[in-house]
């Protein structure tokens, strides 16, 4: 195992990796609990979503462990699933045939990283470009973490202003918050975990975290029948949608996989080892969580939560997989940990500041590559959208190179999705 991930090479210990995966778990965890209560509103059943979830989450997750060796866990995408049932909702369709939508996009998007296109894609995209995906990835979980900590509420006068910081879950959140940070001042190996550990035990006794249940069994899954939701895909004409998840995913995905990579270390001149597995990730498990009843999966923001713990291989992958694999049995407990945002939003809002190192790798006297990192940094989390703030970087950046006159520093590629992205943002906008 330890010449198999080379644990040398990077450093690490298998206590390290397995602490940086149950932090990863523990972190984007809640996903088995939203994806189904979001995709449920647009007619599939909870529990066939529950467990279509999970096991897109496996498939994803251990491909990306065993063959890319990275420490990035893989699962069905937030703001993929709200897309997914909008367009149930709105266009009076069956979901069978929006699930048909999904398995067509999953299966291009593995034509598409069998091929040389999203290595050549990560390889052009521009350094600024990259650091500023990184950061605003970085700013987008800090915010979610602000949010879910209620340290930070809606506002009809200024959209956002502070929350009420006596309320129990924020005080918990804020006190954990402290906590962490201590840990990590102190160097404390595992720090992010720990915090939880902390946080989840202060929460348990102050009456805040209470478990009904700890075992169940799980239900058994379901397969949707592939050709009368290929049918219907035909029959309502919905390319346009195959097309939309297309592109988002792959955006979703590619910006997340670059983002966390740039935090790890892993890209080298702009340029990411074995590639293929790791893109080929997200793509199987589209498809296969397209044909259990699940919105299309990607690569996961909360990773970079294991890279902060020092998670270096695909051994952390694996022990998130493994994870979802037992939380199909502990779903009560696991239910009772997600509900309590307190303990998984202050490792979030740290996450965040680690990901503004590569900040100060960008030429900012440069303008017409410093404007399109901060578009990028500022669009995220104003959007809540990955893809949103990788559109609005694709765009501005040759836009501003070609005006300087330096239209042929762009790689060719950056020209092509910058307009695929204006078509994108004007006829399906990702939410």
């Amino acid at each position: 195992m330890e010449n198999y991930f080379d644990f040398k090479k990077f450093n690490t210990s298998i206590k390290q990796e397995v602490l940086a995966g149950i932090t990863t778990f523990l972190t984007m965890v809640y996903i088995i609990f939203v994806n189904p209560a979001i995709l449920s509103a647009a007619g599939i059943p909870f529990e066939q979503v529950f467990m279509a979830t999970i096991i897109a989450a496996v498939i994803g997750t251990v491909t990306m462990g065993l063959f890319a060796k990275y420490p990035i866990a893989v699962a069905p995408g937030m703001g993929l699933n709200a897309y997914f049932t909008s367009v149930v909702a709105t266009q009076g369709l069956t979901y069978q045939a929006v699930l048909g939508t999904v398995f067509l996009a999953g299966l291009v998007i593995i034509i598409l990283s069998l091929t040389n296109l999203r290595k050549a894609l990560i390889e052009a995209i521009p350094a600024p470009l990259k650091y500023g995906i990184t950061a605003g990835i970085g700013l987008f979980i800090a915010f979610l973490g602000l949010k879910m900590a209620g340290i930070v509420v809606p506002s009809e006068a200024t959209m956002i202003t502070l929350g009420d910081l006596t309320s129990p879950v924020t005080a918990l959140a804020i006190g954990g918050l402290f906590v962490t940070l201590i840990l990590m001042a102190k160097r404390v190996s595992g720090a992010l975990f720990y915090g939880m550990v902390l946080t989840a035990i202060a929460g348990y006794f102050f009456n805040m975290l209470s478990f009904n249940g700890i075992v169940d069994m799980p239900p058994a899954p379901q397969f949707i029948h592939i050709g009368d939701a290929l049918s219907g895909v035909v029959t309502n004409g919905l390319y346009t949608v195959v097309f939309a998840f297309i592109l988002v995913t792959i955006f979703d995905s590619t910006g997340t996989l670059v983002g966390v990579s740039e935090q790890a270390g892993f890209m080298k001149d702009g340029k990411l080892e074995r590639t293929k597995p790791a893109t080929l990730s997200d793509a199987i498990a589209t498809t296969a969580g397209a044909a259990l009843g699940t919105s299309p999966s990607c690569a996961y923001i909360e990773s970079s939560a294991g890279v902060a713990a020092g998670g270096r291989t695909g051994l952390t992958s694996i022990v998130v997989a493994g994870l979802f694999l037992l939380s199909m049995f502990f779903s009560p407990a696991i239910s009772a940990i997600s509900s309590l945002p307190a303990i998984t939003a202050p490792i979030l809002i740290i996450v965040g500041c680690f990901m503004m190192e590569g900040l100060a790798k960008i030429q900012w006297r440069n303008f017409d590559e410093a404007f399109p990192a901060f578009a990028i940094i500022l669009t995220m989390p104003l959007t809540s959208s990955i893809a949103t703030g990788i559109a609005v970087g694709f765009i501005t950046y040759p836009i501003m190179k070609a005006v300087n006159g330096k239209w042929k520093d762009v790689h060719p590629l950056i020209y092509v999705f910058a307009v695929i992205f204006l078509i994108q943002m004007i006829y399906f906008p990702a939410h």
